[in-house]
Parts: structure tokens; C-alpha cells; sequence
């Protein structure tokens, strides 16, 4: 690419994540993090859910894990893991609490934690 080149990609679309469950999934999804469903989903062939973030999408897909038995890190940073802001990360504290999920704060001082779905995807929490 040139320096004065546009890029060809403008924005992020929408993330997958792989789930075992999809209404297991849609329970950390919906009751904790509060996101709606979004009913266009058309039928692919397979169980699964879109979430509305903003003008972007979570999917969540149930489909067969090829990292079931690879070892995941500790720490949801030092993984793959989807960043979402909230508003509020004191209640999305209760609300991991109340489910009993653990979760562990930034090491960067942000007012951030990290913590995993029921289908141990990490996730970023950053309150803005």
C-alpha cells in the first residue's frame, strides 16, 4: 500500500465466536451483557444467534470447536478475546457475581476486566 492509499477495509463488520449452547450462550449474552437478538438471521443449517451491538453483530455459532482441547490462557488478555464497551461495569460486575463467572481487572489501569462466556471465549469489558 501506498501512503496515500485509502485502506480497502473500513470497519469491522461483525465477530464469531463458536458455542456449545446456543441458548446457554444467549443467557451470558442477554441477561448479563444485555444485547438483543436480532430475528433476520436466516436459517444457515446450523443452531445459531445474532446479537445487535451497535451497528455491528456478535454471531454466535454452534458448530464443532477445533480448539476444544487446546489449552487456554489464565488470563482472557493474553487470548483471543472480543473487547465490548459498556456503560456501566459495576453492574456487569454483579451481574458475573450473581452468574458466578470469575473475571480479573486490566493490568493496564483502564477501567476494563476480562472474563469468559460459558463456552470459555474471552471477553474484554472496557466501560466508556
Amino acid at each position: 500500500m501506498s501512503p496515500s492509499e485509502e485502506p480497502l477495509v473500513s470497519e469491522i463488520d461483525h465477530c464469531s465466536l463458536i458455542v456449545q449452547d446456543v441458548e446457554t450462550a444467549l443467557r451470558f449474552y442477554t441477561c448479563i451483557l444485555s444485547l438483543n437478538v436480532d430475528s433476520t438471521r436466516p436459517d444457515l443449517g446450523y443452531p445459531g444467534a445474532w446479537l445487535i451491538v451497535g451497528s455491528k453483530q456478535i454471531h454466535l455459532l454452534q458448530v464443532p470447536d477445533p480448539d476444544m482441547n487446546s489449552q487456554r490462557p489464565e488470563h482472557g488478555g493474553r487470548d483471543r478475546h472480543l473487547a465490548l464497551r459498556v456503560t456501566d461495569l459495576d453492574k456487569v460486575i454483579r451481574r458475573l457475581d450473581k452468574a458466578g463467572l470469575s473475571y480479573s481487572k486490566s493490568k493496564s489501569g483502564r477501567a476494563a476486566l476480562f472474563c469468559r462466556d460459558f463456552d470459555n471465549n474471552a471477553i474484554e469489558l472496557v466501560e466508556k
